[in-house]
């Protein structure tokens, strides 16, 4: 590996990192910071609304994003994300901070708006994940791309490690210190970006010009959706991360309110979720990849994450010392379950649709798959949060069953006739 590839694949996996970070810092502790500023009944919308706040405005951005990193190169942009990230994640920290002491009234309005505020800038500067992914692509060969896409997958698990842990840990000795451990983060990755990474697509394969479409977001992700070489693949992925957010965001409450975990419970199954990912796509895809071939590991994926989802509703509060048994580590095996399955479908599914895709449009190619991400991040902790607060707070992890079998049936189909198409005789 030259020393160019290996500096670029550092510097984007360190992006993807310190968005993590950033996002996943504070995000298992949303529903302590909530609680005391609503009422309990609304706490879960709340969280909901929070985490989908981030992703749309994520989704808004991406596109947008991927394009000019196309347009202007990989380089000002990530510098520009990276910044954007920092001022986020303090602004967030900003109104957290301040509902510690002021909770009532115009005061606990002002928490949340500039909670709401935080989220809604990250979500922008997290647009950089989708030209973090296309550096990747830039300097990895099309053979080789599932396997260094699961870098997106490790620096998610560490993330969620270092995040949540560290966050609950830190929480306990003040409420600033999640945050001003995420901003530190944010500038040293600033630092090495600026001093050691350098620009992966060169002129001659940048896009001359930008038209309007690419400051829409859905323009350019209805294109990928209308090409026949990608677009039940990308339907499903999208559908995918609308339950796989919806059970990771409303997860928190869950365990919250219905099990009576606290914080640091809440922490060490995030660090599980984390640590599965980084074991999978850090240390298993690779063979996995050779073995059975992307095509096989996507099906895979959506089974185990179907199986968690079952798993988290067959939870049960405290009451008997059976449950007390069971309750924990039945929703640490279906974190771990989850985990397992977004490291065998996602890098999976990304490298099986770049490949389908020209070499030239990476950029914006990985920007619509990004912004099929995010869109599903928006609507599913928004939904997540209705269902459970209005509903039962089981029916967000029994609708995410029926909608990965409907995420099997977008995406199976498709890749089992390529099989069948690519094993044939000719």
């Amino acid at each position: 590996m030259s020393r160019t590839r290996s500096v670029a694949l550092l510097c984007a996996f360190l992006t993807l990192l310190n968005d993590r970070i950033g996002e996943s810092m504070v995000f298992p502790l949303l529903t302590f910071l909530v609680a005391p500023l609503v009422d309990t009944r609304h706490v879960g919308l709340v969280v909901g609304l929070l985490g989908g706040s981030y992703a749309a405005f994520q989704f808004l951005a991406t596109p947008v994003i991927g394009s000019l990193s196309d347009h202007f190169g990989r380089r000002p942009v990530l510098t520009l994300c990276i910044i954007g990230t920092a001022l986020s994640v303090g602004l967030f920290g900003l109104g957290a901070v301040l509902g510690a002491s002021l909770t009532t009234g115009s005061g606990a309005f002002l928490d949340l708006a500039l909670m709401f505020a935080g989220r809604s800038l990250h979500g922008v500067a997290g647009g950089t994940a989708a030209t973090a992914q296309a550096v990747i692509v830039d300097v990895t060969p099309p053979a080789k791309r599932a396997q260094a896409l699961g870098l997106v997958g490790v620096a998610i698990g560490l993330g969620f490690i270092i995040g949540p842990g560290w966050g609950s840990w830190l929480m306990d000795v003040h409420l600033a210190l999640p945050i001003a451990m995420a901003v530190a983060f944010a500038l040293l990755n600033l630092l090495l970006t600026l001093w050691f990474f350098s620009e992966t697509l060169p002129g001659s394969a940048r896009q001359p010009s930008l038209g309007l479409g690419a400051f829409n977001p859905f323009w350019n992700m209805i294109q990928t959706l209308g090409n026949p070489r990608v677009g039940r693949l990308s339907v499903g992925f999208g559908l995918f991360f609308i339950v796989l957010y919806s059970c990771v965001t409303i997860l928190v409450p869950f365990v919250t309110l219905e099990l009576s975990w606290q914080a640091t419970d809440v922490g060490q199954a995030f660090a599980l979720l984390g640590m599965g990912s980084i074991a999978v796509q850090g240390l298993l895809l690779g063979p996995l990849s050779r073995w059975l071939g992307a095509q096989r590991l996507v099906p895979i994926g959506i089974g185990l994450m179907l199986l968690g989802c079952l798993m988290v509703s067959l939870a049960r509060p405290d009451a008997t010392a059976l449950d007390a048994a069971m309750g924990k580590p039945l929703v640490n095996s279906a974190v771990v379950m989850w985990a397992m399955g977004v490291g065998l479908l996602v890098p999976s599914l990304r490298a099986l649709i770049s490949q389908r895709l020209a070499a030239g449009s990476q950029g914006k190619a990985m920007g619509s798959v990004q912004a099929l991400q995010s869109l599903g991040a928006s609507v599913g902790p928004a939904t997540a949060g209705i269902l459970f607060s209005y509903l039962t707070p089981r029916a967000p992890f029994l609708i995410a069953v029926l909608i990965l079998l409907l995420v099997g049936g977008l995406i199976i189909g498709p890749l089992v006739r390529q099989r069948q198409l690519t094993s044939s005789p000719p």
